[in-house]
């Protein structure tokens, strides 16, 4: 058992000596030894075995134990002689706490010998302090009150935690007593000074109440405001009698003389008054707000019981009366007293650029020019927030909608003067700088835009500012309606429409009637005049946004007007290419009458190519010059045109037939000089050759090589068969049967010959049903509009077949 219990102990013992590769490192720097009993990994049977090598060492055994006994000896004289300085230091800690609590003992004693000197000094002052402040109050002696009160009331401080004693909370007693009696007394002195009832009296002890006014601002906060209150009553008791409901000089027509007497009384104020209140207490600016806030609940009131007497004029000009006093307020006093009132309930005012606040001398206010996009001109720096705003004019907001009414029976009126002016006028003459301008109206229409909206913008910003948006809603409507659209020159017949006087006259032979060069130039220009109002309608909304409140943005909404103007800008792009389409038709027509098997040579281009050039340099240097300044809208025209001419082209060269080989060459060469013009379309007559839009180039490189591609087709020898055919699919990636069948028509070819070559098409097709799939790929020429053109076609012979 004994063994046992020895080896458990090694075991923990050598557990708990088990160190850290770290800390062994450190150790071996710190205490260098080549004993091998200082080393980690010591092995105790190894050792014995290195001094006892063999049988014969172990003779000298005793020197060996002896020498081991000796270093433990040494190690445990080494280990004592650290724990017993460890001790010593231990007892010299305890000497010197011993030796410093005497001295500590000695300060406390000093500390406290000091504070109980000062606090008798305190209790002496407060005591004599409060004497004097009963002795002077009663004599009233406010200048010296006021000097003493501060400090009786500071040495008071110091005794908040001795109030458990009787002799401290009676003084304090005592200075509350004489607080409450210094606060009625200094009221009764302003009472007696400023009575409420009776006129007002011009002399009074202004001394005492300057010096009782000093004492005011130490006492409860409440009796200076109860001073203040009395005094701003008693100053405006006049106002309210010489401009009660019922006399004359109370309606918005005298509005000018509210002010004009608020203004003297406080220049009366400062001469009188103005040394008996303290600067900090902002006497002057309390009694101007005081006189804004009964103005403005006296002027609701009169509004109300008179509401159907207010015109619009009356209401403005009461508005421009009472925004120039707020702008003076602002000029005068800095608004640090508003936060005591009423007052913070108000919005905070938006930046000043309030027309109104313009000289009162300028009976009306100045023109505001805008030229395209000055709304979105840099900033002005904004004026400081006049922090008056609304104090009040804000009475008026309940009456805006006299103006809100009055705007829109003025835009209607304005409105209407420019139909008039148009029919006047006439549209933009041809061949001058009017010519594809902007329609003048439009500006003058964004000009009053602008006007209202900062008007009203400076009346309100709330709801009102939404009824206006709803007025210049209804009214860029109106204009787009009958400025713009009513003014497009009318069509005979609407794109893909069919009339019959269209028939008829395509029937004997007369061309169709075209747009005259002033149609023309007064279709660019309400192109034009649309699309100012598009980007100017955009700022519009950017700028109606900034001026209404944060809650109310969402109902700005004006992308139903813009879409409107879009909607102008497609419709005349649509006259344009219609009308040059349309100018075409009966070119394109005679070229499908020709009898182009007859054919005998190939010659100069064909007539029918010249006519068809003839009507693009007569229409496109016109449109492209009064299309100067919407430079982009003439791309669209060009891309348009060669979507809708393209297909058509293409459409009545399958009407060719049959066609021989010599006609094919001859059509081949018309069709090349026709992509050579349309390549060229965007700069034809001009003097300055610009590079065509490469999306332009791609449509009619794409286009006209697939009618190229056709001719070829159709001039390519049809026997043998097989040869023929992958050449068709070859050349033309919309190969489908009947493409292939419409250029057999134009060979000449039998239906019998022709059956036999679409059963071998079928076959020899890749992929037959990726035929209509790659067909409808198409970006520019798509088996729809050709099968639509075969129906209006079909239409038309029914009607001649019934005429």
């Amino acid at each position: 058992m004994m063994e046992e219990e020895e080896l458990e102990f090694v075991e923990e013992l050598e557990a708990v000596l088990q160190l850290t590769p770290e800390v062994q490192l450190a150790i071996e720097q710190v205490f260098p030894s080549q004993d091998p009993l200082d080393r980690a990994d010591f092995n105790a049977v190894e050792y014995i075995n290195t001094l006892f090598p063999t049988e014969q060492s172990l003779a000298n055994i005793d020197d060996v134990v002896n020498k081991i006994r000796l270093k433990i000896r040494r190690l445990d004289d080494n280990i004592r002689t650290v724990v017993r300085g460890q001790t010593n230091v231990g007892q010299d800690g305890r000497q010197v706490k011993e030796i410093t609590r005497d001295i500590k003992q000695l300060d406390h004693a000093k500390r406290h010998l000091t504070t109980s000197i000062t606090t008798l000094n305190h209790l002496h002052m407060l005591a004599g302090g409060v004497n004097s402040l009963e002795a002077m109050t009663r004599r009233r002696q406010y200048g010296e009150v006021a000097n003493l009160l501060q400090g009786v009331m500071n040495v008071l401080e110091h005794f908040h935690k001795y109030m458990g004693i009787p002799q401290i909370r009676q003084l304090s007693e005592r200075v509350k007593a004489a607080q409450t009696e210094l606060g009625q007394q200094i009221l009764a002195d302003f009472e007696e000074a400023f009575p409420s009832q009776g006129t007002k009296r011009s002399g009074g002890p202004s001394n005492v109440l300057r010096d009782a006014c000093l004492v005011a601002n130490i006492l409860d906060p409440r009796i200076k405001q109860e001073i203040i209150k009395k005094f701003i009553k008693q100053h405006l008791s006049e106002y309210l009698v010489l401009f009660q409901e019922n006399q004359d000089v109370a309606w918005l027509d005298k509005i000018d003389r509210r002010y004009a007497w608020v203004k003297r009384q406080l220049v009366d104020y400062e001469e009188k008054y103005g040394r008996m209140f303290p600067r900090e207490w902002y006497m002057t600016e309390r009694i101007a707000v005081e006189f804004c806030h009964v103005t403005r609940a006296e002027l609701s009131k009169i509004m109300r019981a008179r509401a159907k007497e207010i015109e619009v004029k009356l209401l403005l000009f009461a508005i421009q009366r009472t925004t120039n006093f707020e702008g003076f307020l602002a000029k005068r006093f800095s608004g640090c007293t508003l936060t005591d009132g009423a007052l913070k309930k108000l919005e905070s005012p938006p930046p000043s650029t309030n027309p109104f606040l313009e000289d009162e001398a300028t009976p009306e206010m100045e023109e505001l020019g805008m030229e395209k996009g000055e709304l979105d001109q840099p900033k002005k720096p904004k004026a400081p927030d006049n922090p008056f705003h609304g104090i009040v004019s804000k009475c008026f907001e309940p009456h805006l909608y006299v103006y809100i009414e009055s705007q829109d029976k003025n835009l209607g009126e304005l409105i209407d003067r420019f139909v008039a002016d148009f029919k006047a006028q006439g549209p933009p003459k041809p061949n001058t700088d009017e010519g594809g301008a902007v329609l003048p109206s439009c500006a003058d229409l964004f000009v009053y835009y602008k006007k209202c909206m900062v008007q009203c913008s400076q009346l309100s910003t709330g709801e009102p500012m939404i009824a206006l948006t709803t007025i210049f809603q209804k009214y860029l409507r109106e204009y787009a309606l009958k400025i713009l659209s009513g003014n497009l020159p009318k069509t005979t017949s609407s794109s893909g429409g069919l009339t019959i006087s269209s028939l008829l006259k395509e029937k004997e032979g007369s061309e169709a009637a075209k747009f005259t060069l002033e149609e023309l130039c007064l279709i660019c220009s309400i192109l034009s005049t649309a699309e100012y109002c598009l980007a100017t309608t955009q700022q519009l909304e950017e700028k109606l946004k900034e001026k209404v409140d944060v809650s109310l943005i969402e109902r700005i909404n004006l992308t139903g007007e813009m879409d409107t103007f879009s909607t102008v800008i497609s419709s005349s792009i649509q006259l344009l290419v219609q009308d040059l389409d349309a100018a075409c038709d009966p070119a394109l027509t005679a070229m499908s009458k020709m009898q182009w098997q007859n054919v005998e040579h190939v010659g100069d281009q064909s007539p029918y190519v010249t006519s068809v050039i003839l009507h693009i340099k007569q229409n496109v240097p016109i449109i492209r010059d009064n299309l100067a300044s919407t430079r982009k809208y003439f791309t669209q025209f060009c891309i348009k045109f060669a979507n809708s001419f393209i297909p058509k082209f293409i459409t009545h060269l399958f009407k060719c037939k049959p066609i021989s080989m010599v006609g094919a060459e001859q059509l081949l060469l018309d069709t090349h000089s026709l992509k050579m013009v349309l390549l060229d379309l965007p700069s034809i007559g001009s003097q300055v050759v610009r590079k065509a839009p490469a999306s332009y180039t791609k449509i009619v490189v794409k286009g006209m090589t697939r009618a190229e591609m056709i001719l070829k087709v159709v001039m390519a020898p049809h026997e043998p068969l097989v040869v023929f055919v992958d050449n068709y699919i070859k050349l033309l990636t919309d190969c489908n049967t009947e493409t292939f069948q419409k250029i057999l028509d134009m060979k000449g070819l039998k239906r019998s010959e022709q059956s036999s070559m679409l059963e071998l098409l079928r076959q020899r097709l890749p992929n037959p049903p990726s035929g209509p799939e790659g067909s409808s790929s198409l970006s520019l020429i798509t088996p729809t509009p050709e099968q639509e053109s075969s129906r209006i076609r079909k239409l038309e012979k029914l009607i001649k077949k019934r005429l």
